[in-house]
């Protein structure tokens, strides 16, 4: 049986040890992804409620984010020529 040189051997176990750790990284990664993509779907879902909340209370508005205020939104009607 022949061996690598001990050198080469160390080399190989260091690059494969850090793609192991790579690996692991990624899986990490994937699921913080996953994570943080169902808390944006619930935040998205809580904004879209409290929206049709507002917008019962207060009509059709265009809101001001940064100071909270707001305009009504007219809207024309659109007549069908026949």
């Amino acid at each position: 049986m022949q061996l690598l040189d001990e050198q080469e051997l160390k080399q190989l176990q260091d690059q494969e040890q850090k793609k192991n750790a790579i690996v692991n990284d990624l899986g990490i990664l994937e699921l913080k992804k996953h994570e943080l993509l169902h808390a944006f779907a619930v935040v998205q879902a809580d904004q879209e409620k409290l929206k049709i909340d507002i917008e019962a209370k207060y009509g059709k508005i265009s809101i001001d984010l940064k100071d909270g205020s707001f305009t009504s939104i007219v809207e024309e009607l659109q007549h069908e020529e026949e």
